[in-house]
């Protein structure tokens, strides 16, 4: 009699994953790897979350959402309001600013969102080391540890089948106006401050710039925008940043287009910065919001193979590959799209190509994108410069909120939508929104974008009246008439 006997084999080992770097690029990464059955280990040196969580979105977006509610107070008288000073301050409520009590919430919370996502890998199987992790040969990570006083401390070594570098980016600074944390300042800086500076200088003109100069301004801040280029916001669309520069010159900040900054001293009392031109700025405080620089030093990069662009980004493919085999990059290191969202996308592909998963490449034709002002800048796919650069035939429609009902009702007057479609067809090929909660009006157009729909299929859709959303269908509706005519 014959026994069949069942070969008794070792079980395969997990695919070893090593994630440097815990922001959204990295966590998002770890838990798409995680789920896909790799035993998975990230290396965080500043915290969970990254400079996204702890030092960049979460609390810059926190101090505007609470500078928001003053620009909402002006429209108070409008709307019959009255707001009371307070007892015995001789003081209208809204001008008294406890900036130290705004900054205690705004670490709190991001510190709150670093623990949530931190619970969240750890309960789905995720390792998380504290340290400062580099390559050693593309499937090898040293891990320095923190020690006593920040000198380096014990070194570990994962090996690793497949390692995604997610180090993010830090603040660009001068040579010329070092950041000394407290009069001249980069953005990570800012929530250190107990007091509103009385007069805020901010170089720079990006999106970073036009963020804290409008919420500082909001907050009471004597606020000089200084821009190298002619106008506020040169990326973004040229009718919404026109927009935008009107709302804050009526609001009284001073903005200073044409003027480039080379440098920054301390005063006396408080600040003194340089203009290429000779003239110089005087103010409080100055914020430094001059760009940002890829974080790769001591990565270990050229020992693994991984190139770099001159910039110093790493360079990928579009399923975020490097030059090195299994090694990966996603985020602000890469120098693809500095967003969040954009971020977190390649961080999931990277996982599910490196797991052999079928995946769709990175495309940035949809991508929503959104400037945190008041109002509120969002787009999403191709600008009309981009369009007029790729030679596509487009007809385009704007119109503005204040002929729409409900922003009359809430005293709104600035802003706008605007849609672009192709000629001919009508597919909707991109859009602008620019008012009150702009990032969530544009959802629906990110849809209309993502799915090629047609500029009649956003026409006939139901909108709630009244709504802001209602201006959106209003714009299709004539771009399609101006098409089918």
């Amino acid at each position: 009699m014959m026994v069949a006997v069942t070969p008794t084999t070792a079980p395969r080992p997990a695919t070893r994953v090593v994630v440097v770097g815990g922001g959204p690029g990295g966590y998002e990464a770890a838990l798409v790897a995680r789920r896909r059955g790799a035993d998975v280990t990230v290396v965080e040196a500043q915290g969970v979350g990254g400079s996204a969580v702890l030092t960049d979105v979460m609390p810059s977006k926190t101090l505007i959402a609470t500078a928001e509610w003053l620009t909402i107070s002006d429209r108070a008288p409008e709307l019959g309001i009255r707001v009371a000073g307070l007892p015995g301050s001789g003081q209208d409520a809204r001008h008294v600013i406890d900036l130290a009590a705004v900054n205690r919430r705004v670490k709190a919370l991001a510190a709150a969102q670093s623990a949530d996502i931190r619970t969240r890998l750890e309960t789905d199987g995720v390792r998380v080391v504290a340290g400062h992790g580099r390559l050693d040969g593309p499937d090898r990570v040293v891990v320095t540890a923190a020690g006593e006083d920040g000198r380096p401390g014990e070194e570990t070594v994962l090996e690793a089948d497949a390692v995604l570098l997610a180090t993010g980016a830090r603040p660009r600074t001068l040579p010329e106006a070092e950041p000394d944390g407290e009069r001249i300042l980069t953005w990570t800086q800012l929530y250190d401050l107990d007091r509103l500076p009385e007069r805020l200088v901010v170089v720079g003109s990006g999106v970073t710039g036009a963020e804290f100069a409008g919420a500082f301004s909001a907050l009471g801040a004597d606020v000089v925008l200084v821009s190298s280029r002619d106008r506020v916001l040169p990326g973004e669309d040229a009718d919404a940043a026109e927009l935008l520069e009107r709302v804050f010159l009526q609001r009284g900040m001073t903005v200073m287009s044409r003027s480039r900054a080379t440098g920054a001293v301390r005063t006396a009392d408080g600040v003194r910065v340089t203009l290429e031109d000779g003239r110089t700025v005087d103010g409080s405080h100055v914020l430094m919001a001059v760009g940002a620089v890829p974080r790769t030093e001591g990565l270990g990069l050229e020992t693994a193979g991984v190139a770099t662009t001159p910039s110093g980004h790493i360079e990928v493919d579009r399923v975020s590959r490097t030059t090195a085999k299994g090694v990966y990059a996603a985020g602000d290191c890469t120098g693809i799209y500095p967003l969040a969202s954009v971020a977190a996308t390649q961080g999931r592909v990277a996982m599910s190509h490196a797991l052999g998963d079928a995946v769709q490449p990175l495309s940035l034709r949809a991508v929503a994108a959104n400037v945190f002002t008041n109002p509120e800048i969002a787009t999403v796919g191709r600008s009309e410069s981009r369009l007029k650069e790729l030679g596509i035939r487009y007809e385009v429609q704007m119109l503005p909120l204040a002929r729409n009902p409900r922003a009359k009702m809430l005293g709104v007057r600035d802003g706008f939508f605007k849609i672009y479609a192709r000629e001919g067809s009508g597919t909707v090929l991109g859009a602008v929104v620019v008012g009150p909660r702009a990032s969530e009006a544009v959802y629906p157009l990110t849809l209309a974008v993502t799915h090629r729909l047609q500029v009649e299929q956003l026409a006939d859709a139901s909108t709630v009246y009244p709504s802001m959303s209602g201006t959106a269908a209003e714009v299709a509706r004539l771009l399609w008439h101006g098409i089918s005519d």
